[in-house]
């Protein structure tokens, strides 16, 4: 029996419609862009002709508006957004609401879906997540945030909150908070809807960070703030998914997360091997053209061969996500390598430009500085490989080989 790698017709048809969207549309208004004022315009016209071909919201069953797209389906439509920062906006799939979107239309009331996922679905509003710490790291079960019911109707929520994404931009926000610190490690957490501005939620700043900012960059969303949270009246209708099963949803947004960095590095590391390639085919030194030295060949070589290693890793986390099989480990291992991976394929650009590549008259020097965020977002490399590792230890022991653990058994 054969292995069957062959994409369905209709999912490589949303692909070339998408990459189509990405190039004929989004990359060249990337060029109308210089302020606030033509950004809005910008993005109301993108997502008017977005809406009218019906590309908006992928993943979302076509009975909330969405394209009903399934893992993946989505998958090869995120892997062509990426290529502009204007592609994800454009289809109403960028983080962090995608991944919102997800747990309110999976974990909220009825109240819930009609008055904060409406508005999400329809683009008019956008939210951030609330839920690391200083204190706590890349330990979510370490936050100190505390939310405290006041009779039947309410609950008071007093902390602190850190790199809160698009807090800034954001017209409400999903905050996490201990509700019960006695309860067993992973039942002490709820989570909890907050409409913005309010003053219970004071945004005291965005974090100044090395990445490269222009005067859009915090309405792009690129902002991540640090919050004071004192005496926040939440009410009772707003808790999320129930008291004590705030840590679960919360890990199972994450992953949905980590998957779409994923696939957008995928469709940036093709834009910048794109550009990189096109450089050496045009330039000469020493009187022969880069693109027939050895060496840049090689350079170019090891950026294709990471490309389809992962493209590979995510086209079997689609299937298997399609399968409703366990992807926990294969997750751990793509969000670490893709993180790197485009690190690399955009270091290498930058170094295949010379001093063009490290100025700013291309992308590539703010997306470097950018995506050095992704070996440290939704858990550091660290977290990910100590995971990984720590499975391959336990499938050994019980099974006497690592393969399971290991891609050797790749269902």
């Amino acid at each position: 029996m054969a292995v069957d790698f062959e994409i369905p017709d209709e999912a490589k048809e949303i692909r070339e419609r998408v990459r189509k969207w990405v190039h004929d549309e989004c990359i060249p208004a990337e060029k109308k862009v210089k302020d606030r004022d033509s950004f809005d315009k910008v993005l109301k016209e993108l997502r008017t002709k977005a809406r009218a071909q019906g590309l908006w919201c992928p993943f979302i069953p076509k009975e909330y508006g969405g394209m009903g797209l399934g893992p993946l389906a989505n998958a090869l439509v995120q892997m062509e957004l990426g290529e502009s920062y204007l592609g994800a906006l454009s289809m109403n799939t960028q983080g962090p609401d995608d991944a919102t979107m997800m747990t309110i239309l999976t974990h909220g009331t009825d109240y819930q879906k009609e008055k904060f996922l409406k508005p999400l679905l329809n683009g008019d509003k956008r939210v951030c997540y609330s839920m690391t710490e200083k204190a706590a790291g890349s330990d979510a079960t370490g936050m100190q945030t505390r939310a405290i019911k006041q009779g039947n109707e309410n609950y008071v929520l007093n902390g602190e909150k850190w790199f809160s994404s698009a807090a800034t931009n954001a017209d409400m926000a999903l905050v996490m908070a201990m509700t019960d610190p006695d309860a067993p490690r992973h039942q002490r957490y709820s989570t909890f809807i907050v409409e913005l501005p309010n003053p219970g939620y004071n945004i005291k700043r965005n974090i100044p960070t090395m990445a490269i900012e222009g005067p859009l960059s915090h309405i792009l969303g690129g902002g991540h703030a640090e919050i004071e949270i004192k005496d926040l009246v939440v009410p009772a209708e707003n808790l999320l998914g129930g008291e004590g099963n705030g840590f679960n949803m919360g890990q199972h947004r994450l992953a949905y997360g980590r998957l779409r960095h994923g696939m957008h590095n995928i469709a940036m590391a093709q834009r910048a091997l794109d550009m990189a390639t096109e450089r050496v085919t045009k330039r000469e030194t020493f009187g022969r053209p880069l693109a027939d030295r050895q060496v840049v060949q090689f350079m170019l070589a090891e950026c294709a061969t990471q490309l389809y290693i992962g493209r590979l890793m995510l086209m079997h986390i689609a299937y298997k996500a399609e399968k409703g099989l366990d992807l926990r480990q294969e997750n751990h291992m793509a969000k670490v390598y893709l993180a790197n991976m485009v690190h690399h394929v955009v270091d290498t650009a930058i170094q295949l430009h010379g001093s063009l590549g490290y100025s700013q008259d291309t992308p590539l020097a703010r997306w470097y500085t950018q995506i050095r965020s992704q070996r440290l977002v939704d858990g550091p490399d660290e977290v990910h490989r100590w995971t990984v590792g720590r499975n391959v230890v336990k499938a050994f022991k019980e099974h006497g080989t690592t393969a399971s653990m290991a891609g050797g058994d790749l269902v």
